[in-house]
């Protein structure tokens, strides 16, 4: 039996020898245990070589010998394992030429095999040099620490090995030391397994996984004498980012979590069941600090007292990554709930949550003790919190049911917590409890479970309906798309607003008090806050800031604003102007005296002025509004009455002088016509005003457009929220819509599957309503309501004005920090003990972000969180200091705009506009725009400022810019402010300078003047160059419109020689500037007189085009000389043709003698200004085709627009059953038709059929050749505004139009007037007057149910006056404005 045996190995010699086998062999396992030697081949790829203890040793050494020189073999072999070997140093050499000649060997397995300390060492060093293999095994073969010290040292080197294993092998603790030391140095390795007799050996190795961020698995376990009480220690598998920890000592627990604190590998660390104590949890918050990957925490059953959850809780403060913990089955109690819960909680509304991150917590047990305290903080986490998902409490044997059901109103106004676990909970149970949890998910649809088993409640299957409850919600069908606002009832407001203008000293605030006794004394309830105690003597100290006193009469609700009359608190007035449909009245107080403590009455030229502040104040800001739906009505009251004889020559002038300011602003405002003249500080005196108060209130409540019931309802709920809130002034709009998810059904949300954003749009809505009327003031942006207004100008914008400027910057720049600071300080109460309630939910940071959203400050770099803040209204002003030019160069330019109001006698630019213009900085607008490059603000402005030398300076009534060789200075002037220089001094040429004038600074500062319109002048270049001051240069400049008619109106050979001349200035005697003149083309840029040229090409060219008709036929004109002098023209039609062709070809030849302007103007324009001016003139024809029959007693083009949810738009399609429509009509002026500011118009209460059958067509037709026009020249669509639809459908319908064909005829062939004109007077032409006469005659009768037949109702309703055009004779219906610019053209022709 042994010879045979030893035939088989030697066989096995000889194939390897002769490599028979080996070609496929992959596996060999050798065995020198079994009592035979044998070879077994078990598949085509695996061998198994048992060598007996009686074969000589050598041939062990032969095979490997053998297999190490074959080729096959060390090509082919995948794996050896050894079984029972006991290694002498020849067969590990053997072993180590194998190793190293092959180049497939990757898994070596050593198995009960023994090592003496030389061929350990032999081992290791092969397994340091080799660079295949990829998985060692060492199982029971005795390696020890010191072995495990010398394999370390070898993988510490070796840098393909993947894989280690030692099983059921003590290398104790030093072994453990030196493999840690391994796996510092080793980035390879990816997969660790160690079997050891103790568990000590874990610590070390997982520690340094762990602290040098290894994404190796490690697996470790451990048992006495390797039976069957093994258990895993820990285990670390970075596929999942997971450590499973399962028993370690403390100290050990310990080492681990220190090297936590800088690991990016773990995610989620479960510690379930590992006995720890506060030692660990000290080190375990430091953890929780530092480590910034950390998302799940289990420390489930780990016996963690109080002090141990204190140390965890201190790590929340400063964590930011972790989502869950599990603290359930611990030892502690209130004390540890309370601790736990604190990071999560806020305790003032000024105070931030302090972890926002942790998503899920679950704590309890039957030894945890939640009592009174851990309750308490229960309940502050879940009112307060706002970003919890889960929260589970376990176990819990101590709460009873009326805890739960505070656990459950807390829930009320929570909007993040989805999942709410009470798991085995011996309190939930009972009816209360039952009766709370539905009523709770009836106001809260954000919770989607409740985990409700193992507790009576369940146990008793009462749970089911909460369950079938959650399931309900979560399936239900989500609601159809309709309008957010229908079907919400609407009422008429019971809110109105009354302004007490005047100026300082003008007895406001004692009017206000008297109104107030006065109102008292008629029973009727006072509810203003008393807030200040007054001097019931009249006061000679003005009154600082506004003051707003609220009234009750029967079911309205009057407010008085009392507008601050100082003159520094004026730049927010604007901010107080009453929006669209707003019910508000302005009460002008003027003091017939000036001044409370002399007797020194006010001029009637006094008086005059202060009332006309105050209505262009009015008329200026009504035109910024939104167009109202009536003019303002305004009150005038003159105080002072008792100290003033009534039968003065003095009083009675004034009152003519009030009589004339009343007739100039007749028609733009509402006058009451009696002028109230009282003695403030006397009820008796003002009753009569109260009255008239009264009434006022009511009948403009029932004017002004009507609200949303809702609204009224809002407000009451808003009044008691204040009320039980310590009458905070702000609301956050997290806490806004808590309110209305409590206390108003309409603005609800009822399931999650309800679209929540419309919800919240809807509530957007309802506040933004609030703001309109008055009530509140909100801005979506800023994420909070402002309740209180008196506050905010008071106590917050009122400190702007009180800000002393040079103790913090001349330039009007602060810091963030200063600004947050001041604002800060006004936030405390006057009252000792009032300021930790009454504001403590406000934060400075929001109020400079409402500053900033109104303009009152401005970021000098958005991007810089401490960027410097601008406040115009601490510039200092400059205008005393010596005033002049930087550049000083002789070829200097210098060019100036005036910027003038059109209507400078009923309108100015108010005082907050400046400070708005230089809030918007103007300056660095400029600078952006120049470069035309989307470079960061902040960079532009360096870049520049070192490639240019950029700089802008601001004082209080100056810009001041300076940029690659322009400086511009932009000055506000006029007394009341009513027009703005821009001056400039450049070293480019005119049109460069003009250019950027002209796009872009002018469109900037008429961009901040809705419904102000500014005429461009041009400047006296003397003054600009000189720096003349603003009183001198009063009457030195030109309308830029005006100049360009004059170059228009005189011979062509003329144009470029033009000249304007200069009228001098003189003071007390001293000439300041002498008479002078300047060509126009010094004057103008290029881009302005090559627009005159073609205004004057178009002018002849179509001209030329209307007189070339085919000549009369006069056998004389064949043989006319057609060689006479040019200068000699024809009277014939044919001859006037001809002269204007040679006019056209003279003025080619002066436009190419004059420099830089020798490019013909692009075609698009040109072509687009043709069909304006075909358009206009066939809406002309139309308009008067009707002359002989009806004398155009009445406006022709009209056009009705509907109020709907506080908006307008143009009706373009009339539907019979339409209501709260108004007819407008447009100016009529030829080619320039436009909407008419201000315009009243008439209400169409209803629309029947027959009104359908009227104006339907017109609607159609006409009016879609009005808008095209308008859209065209939309420069001429003054007021249209969003009004205007998109007209992509009506402009598609006209492509087949005999207009649109005609207008594409005359691009094509060059004659756009006969192409037009030939078509209108086809049959759609006659269609189109059929349906314009059935119009008219319909506006016709209904101006007569009106009464408002004659012209002067038509002027009042419509601002429009009937005219003759002296040229044509043709009638017309235009505006006040065209009636001045152009009373040369037109005769007024009254009816």
């Amino acid at each position: 039996m042994g010879t045979h045996s030893y035939r088989d190995l030697q066989w096995f010699l000889q194939a390897i020898e002769t490599e028979t086998i080996l070609s496929n062999l992959q596996n060999i396992s050798f065995v020198l245990s079994q009592p035979n030697s044998t070879c077994y081949q078990e598949s085509e790829n695996s061998i198994n070589i048992n060598i007996s203890k009686n074969t000589p040793i050598i041939i062990f050494s032969q095979i490997l010998t053998s297999l190490g020189i074959s080729q096959n073999a060390t090509s082919s072999l995948r794996n050896l394992e050894f079984h029972h070997v006991d290694w002498e140093l020849q067969q590990v050499k053997s072993l180590a030429v194998l190793l190293q000649s092959s180049s497939s060997i990757e898994h070596v397995m050593f198995r009960r095999n023994r090592f003496n300390a030389e061929c350990l060492s032999e081992t290791c060093e092969f397994l340091r040099t080799n660079k295949v293999m990829k998985e060692i095994i060492f199982c029971e073969s005795g390696v020890g620490s010191h072995g495990a010290g010398l394999i370390a040292s070898a993988v510490k080197m070796n840098d393909t090995l993947e894989e280690l294993q030692i099983w059921e092998d003590s290398i104790e603790s030093k072994g453990a030391e030196e493999l840690s030391k391994m796996i510092e140095m080793n980035a390879t390795l990816k997969l660790l397994t160690i079997f050891d007799s103790s568990a000590i050996t874990a610590t070390p190795l997982i520690s340094a996984v762990l602290a040098r961020n290894r994404a190796m698995e490690v697996h470790i376990w451990s048992g006495k004498n390797f039976g069957e009480k093994t258990s895993k220690v820990l285990e670390f598998v970075p596929q999942n980012n997971t450590l499973r920890i399962y028993r370690l000592s403390v100290s050990d627990s310990c080492r681990v979590a220190c090297s936590l604190g800088r690991n990016s590998t773990v995610k989620f660390l479960d510690l379930t069941g590992v006995r720890l104590k506060s030692k660990w949890a000290k080190e375990f918050r430091w953890v929780l600090e530092q480590n910034r990957t950390l998302r799940e925490v289990i420390l489930s059953k780990t016996c963690l007292k109080d002090k141990g959850v204190v140390y965890v809780s201190a790590g929340l403060f400063k964590n930011q990554t972790l989502q869950t913990l599990y603290l359930d089955g611990n030892w502690f109690s209130g004390v540890g709930v309370e601790h736990l819960l604190c990071p999560l909680s806020r305790f003032s509304s000024l105070q931030c949550q302090a972890n926002t991150t942790l998503k899920s917590v679950t704590f309890g047990g039957g030894r945890t003790k939640i009592g009174r305290d851990g309750l308490a903080a229960i309940l502050q986490m879940l009112i307060t919190n706002q970003t919890l998902i889960r929260l589970g409490i376990y176990d819990d044997e101590g709460l009873r049911p009326d805890d739960f059901v505070r656990i459950f109103r807390s829930l009320e106004k929570n909007a993040s917590l989805k999942y709410l676990s009470l798991r085995a909970c011996k309190g939930v149970k009972g009816d209360l409890v039952l009766q709370t949890i539905m009523e709770i998910l009836q106001v809260n649809p954000w919770i989607e479970e409740i985990d409700l088993s193992r507790t009576p409640l369940h146990n008793s299957g009462k749970a089911d309906v909460v369950y079938q409850r959650l399931g309900q919600s979560s399936k239900s069908e989500p609601e159809p798309e309709i309008d957010l606002l229908k079907d919400m009832q609407m009422t008429e407001p019971k809110s109105c607003r009354v302004f007490f203008c005047g100026q300082e000293y003008a007895g406001k605030t004692t009017l206000c008090n008297s109104l107030s006794q006065n109102f008292s004394s008629s029973k009727l309830p006072y509810i203003d806050e008393i807030r200040t105690l007054v001097n019931p003597v009249e006061q000679a100290v003005r009154t600082t800031g506004m003051k707003i006193k609220t009234f009750k009469d029967e079911d309205t609700k009057i407010s008085i604003w009392n507008l601050g009359g100082q003159h520094e608190f004026f730049s927010l007035h604007d901010l107080m102007f009453p929006g669209h449909g707003s019910a508000s009245c302005f009460l002008i107080v003027s003091s017939l005296f000036k001044k409370p403590s002399n007797r020194e009455p006010k001029t009637p030229a006094e008086v005059e002025e202060d009332l006309q502040y105050w209505l262009r104040f009015i008329v200026s800001n009504s035109k910024n509004a939104v167009q109202q739906c009536m003019l303002p009505s305004v009150t005038i009251v003159l105080t002072h009455n008792d100290k003033v004889n009534q039968s003065s020559q003095n009083l009675q002038a004034s009152f003519e002088s009030i009589q004339k300011v009343r007739d100039k602003f007749q028609g733009f405002v509402d006058f009451y016509p009696t002028v109230f003249t009282i003695d403030a500080r006397s009820s008796a005196s003002v009753s009569k005003l109260a009255h008239h108060i009264r009434n006022t209130s009511r009948t403009i409540l029932q004017r002004v457009p009507r609200v949303y019931q809702l609204c009224h309802d809002l407000i009451q709920t808003l009044s008691d929220w204040r009320s039980e809130n310590y009458s905070k002034p702000a609301m956050k709009w997290k806490e806004f819509a808590e309110l209305c998810q409590i206390k108003v059904s309409a603005l609800r949300i009822r399931s999650r599957s309800e679209n929540k954003e419309k919800v919240e749009m809807r509530r957007k809505a309802f506040a933004t309503c609030l703001h309109q009327i008055g009530e509140v003031i909100y801005f979506d942006e800023l994420g909070f309501l402002i309740l209180d207004c008196e506050w905010l100008c008071n106590e917050v914008l009122g400190q702007l004005i009180k800000l002393e400027s040079k103790r913090h910057s001349s330039n009007g720049f602060v810091t963030r920090k200063e600004l947050e600071k001041m604002l800060r300080a006004s936030l405390q109460s006057q009252i000792p003990g009032m300021s930790s309630k009454v504001f403590d939910n406000l934060e400075a940071s929001d109020l400079v972000r409402m500053m900033l959203k109104l303009e009152l400050c401005y970021e000098q770099d958005p991007s810089d969180k401490d960027s410097l803040l601008l406040i115009p209204l601490i510039l200092e002003e400059g205008r005393g200091r010596l005033q002049r030019w930087d550049l000083s160069m002789p070829d200097c330019v210098y060019a100036g705009r005036h910027l003038e109001c059109d209507d400078s006698s009923h309108m100015f630019l108010t005082p907050g506009f400046f400070p708005r213009l230089q809030a918007r900085n103007l300056a660095v607008f400029v600078l952006v725009h120049f470069l035309q490059d989307p470079v960061h603000l902040h960079n532009r402005i360096m870049a520049m400022k070192n490639q240019y030398g950029a700089t802008y300076s601001l004082e209080k009534y100056l810009i001041s810019i300076n940029i690659n060789g322009m400086h511009i200075r932009i000055e506000l002037g006029g007394q009341l402010g009513y027009y703005v220089d821009v001056l400039a001094c450049s070293t480019k040429n005119l049109t460069e300078t003009l250019r950027l004038i002209q796009q872009l600074i002018i469109p900037a500062i008429q961009s901040l003047c809705n419904g102000v319109t500014l005429t461009e002048n041009i400047l006296r270049p003397e003054c600009v160059r000189n720096l003349t001051r603003p009183r001198y240069r009063k009457t030195q400049f030109i309308s830029l419109h005006q100049i360009k008619e004059a170059l228009l109106s005189v011979p062509a050979e003329s144009m470029y020689e033009y000249q304007h001349t200069w009228e001098p200035v003189s003071d007390s005697g001293q000439q300041i500037l002498t008479s002078g003149f300047d060509l126009a083309r010094d004057l103008l840029s290029d881009d302005d007189f090559r627009e005159v040229l073609h205004r004057r090409y178009h002018d002849l060219y179509n001209l030329a085009v209307e007189l070339q008709i085919p000549p009369e036929e006069n056998p004389d004109d064949h043989n006319n000389d057609l060689s006479n002098d040019v200068g000699k023209i024809d009277p014939s039609f044919s001859g006037i043709a001809k002269g204007v062709e040679q006019v056209l070809q003279r003025l080619k030849i002066i436009e190419q003698e004059i420099r830089d302007l020798k490019q013909e103007i692009q075609g698009l324009r040109y072509y687009e200004h043709r069909l304006l001016i075909e358009l206009h003139r066939k809406m002309n024809y139309l308009v008067n085709y009707n002359l002989q029959i009806e004398e155009r007693k009445v406006p022709n083009m009209f056009y009705f627009i509907r109020t709907e949810n506080y908006s307008r738009k143009l009706v373009t399609c009339v539907i019979s059953g339409m209501t709260a429509l108004r007819l407008h009509m447009l100016c009529e002026f030829r080619r320039e038709f436009h909407i008419v500011e201000g315009q009243m118009g008439c209400e169409v209460m209803h629309v029947d059929n027959q009104t359908v059958k009227c104006l339907a067509p017109y609607t159609q037709k006409f009016m879609k050749l009005v808008t095209f026009a308008l859209k065209i020249g939309a420069h001429l669509a003054t007021g249209m505004g969003q009004l205007i639809p998109d007209l992509s459908k009506e402009v598609a319908h006209l492509a087949d139009s005999s207009l649109m064909m005609g207008a594409a005829g005359a691009v094509t062939a060059g004659a756009v007037t006969g192409a037009v004109m030939g078509r209108s007077r086809g049959a759609n032409s006659s269609n189109i007057q059929q349906d314009q006469r059935a119009a008219q005659q319909w506006v016709v009768d209904f101006l007569r149910d009106r009464e408002c037949s004659t012209g002067r109702d038509i002027a009042e309703k419509f601002a429009l006056w009937r005219v003759r055009y002296r040229d044509s004779g043709e009638i017309a219906w235009i505006c006040r404005r065209h009636m001045i610019a152009r009373a040369n053209e037109v005769i007024e022709v009254p009816i």
